[in-house]
């Protein structure tokens, strides 16, 4: 049996890609499920606002990426992607054939929230293409997003900064560091040049870059700074301080200041 599915795989892989698989997104599912939303944002709406502030009545697909992929209720072994992806894929044609949300993979304290969808059929090359296009969802969005670090210059603008930060339901991390500061080069270096790293603050942060010998903080931070480099400042997506991390940090601790804050 094992031979015959990854038979059948090899016939599918030659023809599949995630590219394909977003176009089918896109002409397909996109018009009922939203796009990226931050977990941060997510989790504000679900667990304080009781879905008032999204009002969402289906996941979005950075959701649907999460629980087929990483959540407890994931599909296939992540050690086994040949299997995996047939597995997904078998998932995908059975669930959207007959849409029940007693089988939905989305975490239970959210499908309250959800309307029952409408049956759809795909064929077994649409499956294999959406299949991959959840699998690799997570990295081509982060390779496509905007800029990791957002280094100020003289002439940036905090309205602008608020309205992004607003519109993708991120934090801001603020980053005051110098040019002669070395322990800002070694913390560069060991910790935030890490891809690990730039994934989890591009998750949920807007990663602004501050050079303090030439740029002035934004949102009043200049009152809070105590001329430390590196220091970090956290603030909401309204630009409201919550906390300031002076000095340089591991690697296991900086995740613990970016988890903290959510």
């Amino acid at each position: 049996m094992r031979i015959l599915l990854i038979f059948l795989f090899i016939i599918n892989i030659l023809n599949a890609d995630y590219n394909k698989g977003k176009e089918i997104f896109d002409n397909k599912c996109a018009s009922c499920h939203k796009g990226y939303i931050s977990f941060s944002k997510l989790k504000e709406n679900y667990f304080q606002r009781n879905n008032k502030l999204l009002k969402l009545e289906i996941p979005t697909v950075n959701m649907l990426a999460w629980a087929i992929m990483e959540s407890s209720r994931k599909i296939g072994d992540p050690n086994d992607p040949e299997m995996r992806v047939i597995e997904i894929e078998e998932y995908l044609k059975e669930y959207l054939g007959n849409p029940d949300l007693n089988n939905s993979i989305c975490d239970s304290h959210v499908l309250k929230y959800y309307k029952k969808k409408e049956p759809m059929k795909i064929t077994e090359e649409e499956a294999s293409n959406l299949a991959y296009y959840f699998m690799d969802y997570k990295k081509n969005r982060l390779k496509n997003s905007s800029s990791k670090v957002k280094v100020l210059d003289k002439k940036y603008n905090e309205e602008e900064l608020l309205n992004q930060a607003q519109k993708e339901g991120k934090h801001f991390l603020v980053y005051a560091t110098s040019q002669s500061c070395y322990f800002c080069k070694k913390m560069k270096k060991d910790v935030l040049d890490l891809e690990e790293i730039q994934e989890k603050i591009n998750d949920d942060y807007i990663f602004l870059e501050v050079d303090v010998d030439f740029v002035s903080l934004p949102f009043n931070l200049k009152k809070k700074f105590k001329g430390m480099t590196p220091t970090f400042f956290v603030l909401t997506q309204d630009g409201v301080l919550l906390n300031i991390y002076p000095g340089a940090w591991v690697k296991k601790d900086f995740i613990e200041i970016l988890k903290e804050n959510l």
